[in-house]
């Protein structure tokens, strides 16, 4: 998750809160509490502070100072005025922040506090100040309508927000989930999907006895290339090859198989997949990479194969393999396959 998009969270949380600073600023001083309307003013200015730590990306200390002062806020507003006014359920929206900022912090490289013993704690904070209210009573004894609803109200807001909040970790998680599995899927050079991706795509297909066409195409000479240009220009060939693939082969599944080797699934007739990759071959043929003032020609050759009812993953690969490496013994930058099937 980038720096840029937790700030956004920090200014949003915190913009909301110090509104709310407001709200119950206004509702002591209508249930006649002086010492709470006064409380409002330091609890006002620890929000000012922290919009200016998120300013200065002090994530990690705004995060504290949050957590710190609204454990406070709520014993002293519960132990103020009882619990009947629901202030001690904001300690209930604290406890999962504190995990998801361990991951998070865990995510960015960055330190954070450790979610299990800060939790602990302030659970054994909420169970002594509310017995203490529970026990003693509240020392501004108020009652009225005033009690049930501001305790409905308090309650909404709690629950709204750890129904958000969980709705975002969900997000958070299954987005997690798809980088890990995309980061296992491609490769990271070429951007195209690597062996692994495409082993299980051919597994895929053979279970579901489907027809395809299999490729693999090989660049010539490829070691020359690193060889007299270097591996940086390689990388270029590789990159720029690995483009074209896309860009001229629509609809197929393309994989870097290995080295320069790409692995080429298509699902077009026999005819058009042949035509398709000899306009490919002479495409790359007829073109050139440019590298630090250099042109770089390559070819390459390729070996087809059409997939048989029956016919396994490992049978398929190695006779597309079989038919590349003809091409490579019989004078490379070719295509070979057999006559329609």
């Amino acid at each position: 998750m980038e720096l840029s998009h937790l700030k956004k969270i920090a200014w949003i949380v915190n913009i909301a809160i110090f509104l709310m600073v407001f709200g119950h600023m206004i509702f002591f001083w209508y249930i006649d509490v002086p010492f709470l309307v006064a409380f409002s003013i330091p609890d006002a200015c620890v929000y000012i502070i922290g919009f200016v730590l998120i300013h200065y990306d002090k994530l990690n200390i705004y995060v504290w100072l949050v957590y710190c002062w609204i454990t406070l806020y709520t014993c002293v507003t519960t132990i103020c005025i009882g619990i009947g006014y629901g202030f001690h359920l904001y300690c209930f929206s604290i406890v999962p922040i504190i995990f998801v900022t361990e991951y998070i912090a865990y995510k960015q490289k960055r330190r954070s506090m450790k979610a299990l013993p800060v939790s602990l704690i302030i659970t054994a904070f909420y169970i002594i100040y509310t017995s203490y209210g529970s026990g003693h009573g509240p020392v501004f004894e108020r009652s009225g309508k005033q009690t049930a609803f501001f305790w409905s109200l308090n309650a909404l807001v709690v629950f709204s927000f750890l129904i958000a909040f969980i709705s975002y970790l969900i997000r958070l998680i299954i987005h997690s989930e798809d980088e890990l599995k995309r980061a296992a899927q491609i490769d990271q050079l070429t951007k195209l999907y690597n062996r692994h991706y495409m082993f299980d795509r051919l597994t895929e297909i053979t279970n579901a006895d489907k027809q395809c066409i299999l490729a693999i195409a090989d660049i010539d000479d490829f070691k020359g290339v690193n060889d007299v240009h270097g591996h940086n220009a390689g990388d270029e060939v590789l990159k720029c090859l690995s483009e074209r693939l896309v860009r001229e082969c629509p609809n197929c599944d393309i994989s870097r198989w290995g080295g320069e080797e790409f692995l080429i699934i298509s699902y077009a007739p026999y005819n058009e997949t042949i035509a398709m990759l000899e306009e490919l071959r002479k495409n790359i043929e007829a073109s050139t990479v440019r590298f630090a003032g250099k042109e770089i020609r390559v070819t390459i050759t390729v070996g087809i194969v059409s997939r048989n009812p029956g016919q396994d993953t490992n049978e398929l690969i190695e006779k597309a393999d079989n038919r590349l490496y003809y091409g490579k013994n019989n004078g490379k930058n070719c295509i070979v396959c057999d006559p329609e099937p």
